[in-house]
């Protein structure tokens, strides 16, 4: 029998009213081979040399890894050229964007982010008991002008994802340093770039440069997409020392194991691996994108590794009756309701067979 509320423990205000992060399903509702395109997952797997890292820890598990990370951030910065002292490494980006959520933001304080921006923003806002606030997007893409009409004296950080989720949009380079300036010195600019490795486009930067520069800015980076160390949980930031200072003061003293540190530098070592993921998805990509066009869906233009397929608000043929035609047939895509878009479903992109797959499904459903 439940005992009357305030007879028992209950959490501070806000705690309940926070919506869970509800990840992508991993079954279907139907027999046969399952194909997963519901988590942005890359279908090729991780590196064989992170794979042998990984497998060589399980001699030591008695041991507890080292709490800095050491060599890990030592061969990230010595990939892409950084200084390992500024850099922070967590449980999956996540940690990191929760880590500055709880440095950053107390109540009465303000995070903002974009309308169709990842959900872990607003999570982690409310959590260290902080207002969000909301900018609208344009086409689907972030708008700079948005952003800044939104900033108060409240606002302490300001959460970009570029490439964004669920989106798959982006914006220009020259367009985060107009956003940079127009943000007071006190707001700190997270730019969260999980999928930046994907991208190919010329006027694109994941914003090292600025974290290296600024004051005022955190880049943040995974090992979980297309490194494909989704399972072991690896983030890292990058940004001036005093916010990697702040975040390390509150961080758990063994936030990353051993084994997921040994995978992620044979991870990051490996570049024959990541360019063979890279070309993966630039052949896949636009395929799948030319495929669903061609049956009459709308595909916002994505530089990501998915893309957000948009359906008609007609009954039998909505995202809703899309998603669960495809999950019958053994293809489970991503429901963005919570995303503030219930009619549109977001497809990874997969394997050869799980993209021609889903394909032939939507046509089946489509001609139904």
């Amino acid at each position: 029998m439940l005992q009357p509320a305030e007879s028992r423990p209950l959490p501070r205000p806000g705690v309940l009213d926070i919506a869970p992060y509800v990840p992508g399903r991993t079954k279907s509702t139907g027999g046969g081979k399952l194909h997963k395109l519901s988590s942005n997952e890359t279908p090729l797997g991780a590196s064989p040399r992170a794979i042998e890292a990984y497998g060589a820890c399980s001699g030591h598990l008695e041991l507890y890894p080292d709490g800095g990370s050491t060599a890990l951030r030592e061969a990230i910065a010595d990939v892409y050229g950084l200084n390992a002292e500024r850099m922070i490494c967590g449980n999956g980006s996540d940690e990191i964007l929760e880590l500055v959520a709880r440095a950053y933001i107390g109540p009465g304080d303000e995070g903002l982010f974009t309308e169709h921006g990842f959900l872990v923003y607003k999570i982690a806002v409310l959590a260290a008991g902080g207002t969000p606030v909301i900018a609208p997007e344009r086409d689907l893409t972030t708008d700079v002008d948005a952003l800044l009409e939104r900033v108060t004296p409240r606002t302490k950080v300001v959460f970009l994802a570029n490439p964004n989720n669920p989106t798959g949009t982006y914006i220009s380079f020259d367009e985060i340093r107009r956003l940079h300036a127009g943000l007071p010195p006190h707001v700190l600019l997270v730019l969260d770039a999980a999928y930046a490795e994907y991208v190919r486009r010329n006027d694109y930067e994941a914003g090292v440069e600025l974290a290296a520069t600024a004051e005022n800015v955190l880049m943040t980076r995974t090992f979980s997409k297309i490194y494909g160390l989704a399972a072991l949980r690896i983030g890292w930031g990058y940004g001036p020392a005093h916010v990697i200072d702040a975040l390390n003061r509150i961080r758990g003293p063994f936030n990353v194991s051993a084994a997921a540190q040994a995978a992620g530098i044979a991870a990051v070592r490996d570049r024959a691996f990541l360019e063979t993921a890279v070309a993966h998805n630039e052949t896949w990509l636009p395929w799948v994108t030319r495929e669903l066009e061609a049956l009459g869906l709308s595909v916002t233009p994505s530089v990501g590794n998915f893309v957000l397929v948009h359906f008609p608000q007609v009954p039998g043929k909505s995202a809703a009756d899309a998603d669960l035609y495809l999950s019958d047939r053994g293809c489970v895509l991503r429901a963005v309701n919570a995303y503030g878009l219930p009619d549109a479903l977001r497809m990874s992109i997969g394997s050869e067979e799980a993209n021609r797959e889903v394909v032939a499904v939507l046509k089946e459903f489509l001609a139904a």
